[in-house]
């Protein structure tokens, strides 16, 4: 039997009527041109559509993503399996719906002992749902493949992104990847800014083990590295050729304050 997933962060994070959240989504989505090639990973933030929502409209409005989309967020309650994966139903909005890929889903826990068919790791985590509208407006039949990863060894995730790989091209499917994640938090907006940038240079070098160990060593608390490290490894697999930095903001940029700021980066790689 499958389960649909209610949304939990309506209201707080993003508006909590379609009309209004669609109306937001799409004046952060205006003015962008859809990139010509294929996205294979794109990163952006999930925090309140007022705060971080310029970056991720504007990225994923750039994306090119295909019909199914593997989305990869952090898990911060804690709960549920290391790498846990909704397995079937929908993921419900205000208004709105989107379907799970649950055939490919099954494929993909068949292939990776490590990703386990899970529910509990989702149903408080507001990192995805957060995300949806804007994907839900880009293409309402889109299907998803929703991951929370909680797992921090290394091995694991480039383990997982080996066995998601080796899935895709048997089945011959090209399947974009959405990792949902804020920069550091806390620091000043000097101090992100800069160690931010730290960061998103090994990105941009699309180098997955310099990323996560840059993280590592300059205590970036940035919540979806290991997403992101997943992520990376199997866009380099499939192929990446070329980063791209499409946006940046902090908080500050928002409500002025930079004494304590959350960074949001936005970024697409090919």
């Amino acid at each position: 039997m499958s389960f649909d997933r209610e949304p939990v962060v309506a209201g707080q994070f993003y508006a909590g009527r379609q009309d209004q959240w669609l109306a937001t989504v799409q004046a952060c989505m205006r003015g962008e041109k859809e990139n010509e090639k294929t996205t294979k990973l794109a990163m952006v933030p999930h925090a309140g559509h007022v705060f971080s929502g310029g970056v991720a409209g504007q990225t994923l409005a750039r994306a090119k993503l295909t019909d199914t989309v593997i989305l990869l967020g952090p898990n911060h309650t804690g709960m549920g399996a290391p790498m846990a994966v909704w397995p079937d139903g929908k993921w419900l909005l205000p208004g709105a719906a989107m379907d799970v890929d649950a055939e490919l889903a099954a494929a993909l826990l068949a292939a990776e002992p490590a990703l386990t068919a899970d529910r509990v790791a989702h149903l408080q985590e507001h990192s995805l749902e957060v995300i949806l509208p804007f994907l839900w407006a880009k293409n309402p039949e889109m299907r998803i493949i929703p991951i929370a990863v909680g797992d921090p060894r290394p091995h694991k995730l480039g383990g997982a992104a080996t066995k998601i790989a080796e899935v895709l091209a048997k089945l011959g499917r090209e399947v974009s990847v959405v990792v949902s994640s804020d920069m550091n938090h806390f620091a000043s907006d000097e101090k992100t800014r800069v160690i931010d940038r730290h960061a998103l240079d090994r990105i941009l070098a699309l180098d997955p083990m310099g990323f996560y160990g840059k993280v590592r060593e300059e205590n970036i608390s940035m919540c979806g590295v290991l997403p992101m490290t997943l992520g990376m490894h199997l866009a380099n697999i499939q192929g990446a050729k070329k980063a791209e930095l499409v946006a940046y903001a902090t908080s500050a940029d928002v409500n002025g304050d930079v004494s304590r700021v959350v960074g949001y980066a936005g970024i697409i790689i090919e």
